[in-house]
């Protein structure tokens, strides 16, 4: 008796037609960057670099990469993909948490100034993150506070880098520009 052929599972990778549509996509980001970069003026500065140079030079790449994309596809498709793997379906509480801490950050920011601010994200992301990650215990009061406390050790002294050592002006909470 032979055994039954069992078919290959199918393949998490996109068809060829969404790859070409992904690649396509890219093109289009590209675009809509150089579209931007034609609003910057093009005064050349130091060295014949004026401020469009960077602008241009990230929306050629991008477009070059996003036709490279397209090519790839269109000749029979990304040949070296890994199966992605990952969950079934997208877990949406992490997601939450991540993007609560980034429009809190965004809201908040001129309120709370950019240490408490950035703190917040941190600690609402690492939460996300965790969560994602399937540890349990995230809410008890320690980890919270290691989470907020962390949050403030790599925010403060980026905010104290630009305010203080790059004289770039970053939203504080007073006006001393050392909070």
């Amino acid at each position: 008796m032979s055994e039954p052929v069992l078919s290959p599972e199918p393949s998490a990778v996109p068809s060829p037609r969404w790859q070409a549509a992904v690649g396509a996509a890219v093109v289009l980001v590209a675009a809509g960057m150089a579209l931007g970069a034609l609003q910057i003026p093009g005064d050349a500065g130091y060295g014949g670099v004026g401020p469009n140079f960077l602008p241009w030079m990230c929306a050629a790449v991008l477009g070059l990469c996003g036709v490279l994309l397209v090519r790839e596809a269109l000749t029979g498709g990304y040949r070296q993909a890994a199966d992605p793997g990952g969950a079934p379906r997208a877990a949406l509480a992490p997601f939450a948490w991540v993007t609560a801490g980034l429009l809190l950050n965004a809201a908040l920011i001129e309120t709370l100034g950019f240490i408490f601010g950035c703190t917040l994200c941190y600690a609402l992301a690492v939460q996300g993150l965790r969560r994602a990650n399937g540890q349990t215990g995230l809410l008890h009061p320690r980890a919270l506070a290691v989470d907020v406390f962390t949050g403030l050790v790599i925010t403060a002294p980026v905010f104290w880098l630009f305010t203080q050592f790059l004289a770039i002006n970053l939203p504080g909470l007073t006006n001393t520009g050392w909070l």
